[in-house]
């Protein structure tokens, strides 16, 4: 009996593809498209921390000082395009305040049944799904500002940290895809374990990786059989596929 082979992952431009044009505009959206992505995410925040003004598509707020920031009904009208019909959307709320605007905006151009909107914080996602049930939701893992694993002064024990971290969230993310509060898992790649990987599948959700910038881990992730994995550089896919499997 011949094996299939392996589902390829969904391939998700974080940003539209951030490394070939600034991130969260409609130039990075656009070169995701032209490679080939399956999902492009991007970020929401509001003008005001505490959740009011504009909605800006921005990572942070000293991302949204330094430029000036597409605002979410812009970003949402070029993806709402004929072009865009056949890519689905990740649109990552960073903080709890805005998620029903959030929701609004998806509900006015009609791009409930193509997004999945995820984020950080488990109550925010619960009032999204309190009121439209339909919309897929992920939880982001773990709550982070920046990857603590790359500063060389708090590098060892933050990896300690997520030793434990990473034995844990099995069972979290199931029992909470069980529970129907989610309907996918977001990762950090460096939480991502074949465990982990069970998991969500035993809990009827998806497991997406992120970010992921390297065409060697890409390959490994898809080894292991994440659903999707999210990268600055769709580019990177394609190498990855040339590379084969990693040692």
């Amino acid at each position: 009996m011949i094996e299939s082979s392996p589902r390829r992952p969904r391939r998700v431009g974080h940003k539209g593809a951030a490394h070939i044009e600034p991130g969260n505009t409609l130039a990075s959206f656009d070169a995701a498209l032209a490679h080939d992505i399956d999902m492009i995410e991007l970020d929401v925040l509001s003008e005001q921390p505490a959740g009011g003004g504009r909605l800006l598509v921005a990572h942070d707020y000293e991302d949204l000082r330094s430029r000036s920031p597409l605002t979410l009904e812009q970003a949402l009208d070029h993806l709402a395009g004929p072009r865009f019909s056949a890519i689905e959307l990740d649109v990552d709320v960073k903080l709890p305040g805005y998620e029903l605007r959030v929701l609004d905006a998806l509900r006015e151009r009609e791009l409930v049944p193509r997004t999945l909107v995820s984020g950080m914080f488990p109550a925010a996602l619960a009032q999204i799904r309190a009121a439209e049930p339909a919309l897929r939701l992920g939880w982001s893992v773990p709550r982070v500002r920046r990857d603590y694993t790359t500063d060389m002064l708090i590098a060892i024990p933050a990896l300690a940290m997520l030793t434990g971290y990473r034995a844990a969230l099995p069972r979290r993310a199931r029992t909470a895809l069980c529970e129907g509060r989610f309907d996918a898992i977001m990762a950090h790649w460096r939480v991502v374990t074949r465990a982990l990987v069970r998991a969500v599948a035993e809990g009827g959700g998806e497991l997406y990786a992120w970010t992921v910038d390297d065409a060697r881990m890409i390959e490994r992730l898809s080894d292991m059989g994440v659903d999707g994995i999210i990268t600055n550089d769709p580019r990177l896919f394609s190498s990855s596929s040339d590379q084969g499997s990693p040692d």
